[in-house]
């Protein structure tokens, strides 16, 4: 199974509508997937106290993740970096076991020119720390409201190829490091 984690709570956001458009297309290529929207965390997660207390949502979540074979991340940029609530959450989950050898894909989406290269750069180092698995073919979604429509999902031929070429090298990336479908 691949998690496909949607980077930010924002409710509605283009971040979910290309998320759960790629679910689809891992779903074409066979492979079962879960989309985990940090928009479904309730607010106590954002307590200090769920650190120690995890709430219930956090922890299915949780469970996901450490029962997928892969994890992709589909980032906005905020401020130059990614959301103050991905950060979190990444932060919430056990280590070393959430990310420890654990092939990690990155797309990142903007409104401005460079597609959230920062965040996802940012992620990659935390992952890396992690000691995850980062798949290097990352895709990068500048001017997003060109390419992604809230009803119709992925609108630009490119994005749509460049995304599928992803899931496809993603998927062939984790099985080549044993993970399994």
């Amino acid at each position: 199974m691949i998690s496909l984690l949607v980077g930010t709570n924002r409710e509605g956001s283009l971040s979910s509508v290309l998320t759960n458009w790629l679910g689809q297309v891992y779903q074409e290529l066979g492979v079962e997937h879960k989309v985990l929207e940090l928009s479904d965390l309730p607010p106590e997660t954002f307590s200090p106290q769920a650190y120690t207390n995890k709430p219930k949502k956090v922890e299915e979540f949780t469970d996901f993740i450490l029962n997928s074979s892969g994890l992709v991340v589909v980032t906005p940029e905020y401020n130059g970096s990614m959301s103050g609530a991905l950060k979190l959450f990444i932060d919430m989950l056990p280590f070393p076991e959430s990310f420890e050898n654990r092939p990690i894909c990155y797309v990142g989406i903007a409104s401005g020119q460079f597609g959230a290269l920062r965040p996802v750069e940012h992620l990659q180092q935390v992952f890396g720390y992690r000691n995850a698995y980062n798949f290097p073919k990352r895709v990068f979604v500048p001017a997003v409201y060109n390419s992604v429509d809230k009803e119709k999902g992925v609108v630009c031929e490119d994005l749509d190829k460049r995304l599928r070429d992803q899931a496809t090298g993603f998927i062939e990336y984790c099985s080549s490091l044993g993970k399994k479908f």
